[in-house]
């Protein structure tokens, strides 16, 4: 088994990478399922001095001790606020083709503490949502004027979805994609001295979060950069895996033909699916018990079409991000989460026995850790100077987050990861 070949990479297994043979990720020839989080903001706790420090520290510890040993980070956000305090206020790239040498420093650190612990980081690159720049912050550096923003008067999603899918026919806005993409592979940790390329607490890159081509008539042209964009990678880095970061078909309009062709990429190692009923409207404003079983079934009907299409494209599937408030749509930390969990419970379940969802599934990250940190009392938004937690700054602080003192939903994470082990 030491010479297990990437699905679709054509490079041979490394001690310590995850790899992918056919629709199993396996770990130094062994099967690799996880229960992992989204931690989008680890990389930037190292930047805020020996408090953030600690508290990374104190919370990989926890979820290490939890079984949960998977993490989808964000490398970096781009551009400053631009007076939309919603946006990540840490930017790599603060101006185009400017890298603050901090910020990679702490994911420096991150992937020097995962290492420690034998931990594996899934990495990914920019974001099709305005919360850390993405998309739209390549549009405005390269003269598109009128980036529609959430919470902002005027704001339009129709509008939002026209201005970011002019990024896939913007020549510039791309060029500037792959130079970020360039600079981060071709980097060295400060701490460890190891390439980023060669490093296995990496498991996988991930082109974009939730790729879109937000209007039909973009899809060609947004195909088209997915392929180049993954191409790239690959021809970079032929040690680690490598996925879109999908939605899934809803991303294309339920146009399921998109989404595999996403994924039948050889240079695409493994799916990607993520579940929000909250967001997609399976569920009316705080009525989530009343339409739980609404829910629950549409989840299931969601996970076994993609099932589907890993099983035809003979790829593993990764759960990587899915959510539900907590009960009555209270964001305090101490408001229970009875329906959370059993949403949860119901998503790894379907690990167990024999069946075409446990054949291809090989992990889920949960959004997302929100750690130690709590919200400000009284205070839906997050604010400069607030602490990170799982749900980005636009959300309501604490609407998705799970945090450390989660009692019965990381009794629901435990249950499942010693079934794993």
């Amino acid at each position: 088994m030491a010479a297990l070949a990437l699905a679709g990479g054509g490079a041979t297994a490394q001690p310590g990478f995850v790899q992918a043979q056919g629709t199993q990720l396996t770990l130094n020839g062994r099967p690799y399922r996880y229960i992992g989080a989204n931690y989008w903001y680890g990389g930037l706790l190292a930047t805020q001095g020996p408090a953030g420090k600690a508290r990374l520290a104190k919370e990989l510890d926890f979820l290490k001790k939890q079984g949960v040993a998977n993490l989808r980070v964000m490398v970096g956000a781009e551009g400053l606020s631009g007076g939309y305090q919603y946006r990540v206020l840490q930017p790599l790239q603060p101006t185009p083709g400017q890298f603050d040498e901090s910020i990679m420093a702490g994911l420096d650190y991150l992937l020097a503490e995962l290492g420690r612990r034998d931990m594996k980081a899934v990495l990914h690159f920019t974001n099709t949502w305005e919360w850390s720049g993405g998309l739209g912050q390549y549009l405005e550096w390269n003269g598109y004027p009128g980036q529609p923003l959430p919470k902002k008067p005027g704001y339009d999603w129709n509008q939002y979805r026209a201005y970011i899918a002019k990024f896939y026919g913007c020549a510039p806005c791309q060029d500037a994609v792959a130079a970020y993409i360039r600079y981060v592979l071709a980097r060295t940790n400060s701490l460890t001295h190891q390439k980023y390329v060669d490093d296995p607490a990496i498991m996988a890159w991930e082109i974009i979060n939730e790729p879109r081509p937000m209007l039909p008539a973009a899809t060609p042209a947004f195909e088209a950069w997915m392929q180049q964009t993954a191409a790239l990678v690959k021809s970079i880095d032929r040690h680690h895996l490598l996925t879109t970061g999908s939605e899934g078909d809803i991303a294309a309009d339920n146009d399921m033909a998109v989404y595999e062709r996403l994924h039948a990429d050889p240079n695409v190692d493994y799916l990607t699916i993520h579940i929000w009923p909250k967001n997609w409207g399976w569920f009316r404003d705080t009525a989530t018990a009343k339409g739980f079983p609404a829910v629950l079934a549409r989840t299931t009907a969601y996970v076994d079409k993609h099932v589907a299409a890993a099983t035809r494209l003979h790829k593993p599937l990764v759960v990587e991000e899915f959510g539900l408030p907590r009960d009555g749509q209270v964001f305090a930390p101490t408001a229970p989460t009875a329906l959370r969990d059993r949403y949860y419970a119901a998503l790894f379940g379907l690990l167990r026995g024999n069946t075409p969802a446990s054949r291809v599934i090989a992990g889920y990250n949960f959004w997302a850790f929100g750690g130690a940190a709590r919200p400000v009392p009284g205070q839906v938004f997050w604010k400069a100077g607030d602490a990170y937690l799982g749900d980005p700054g636009g959300e309501e602080q604490g609407l998705n987050s799970v945090f450390d003192s989660d009692k019965s939903t990381w009794a629901v994470i435990g249950q499942y990861t010693q079934t794993l082990r």
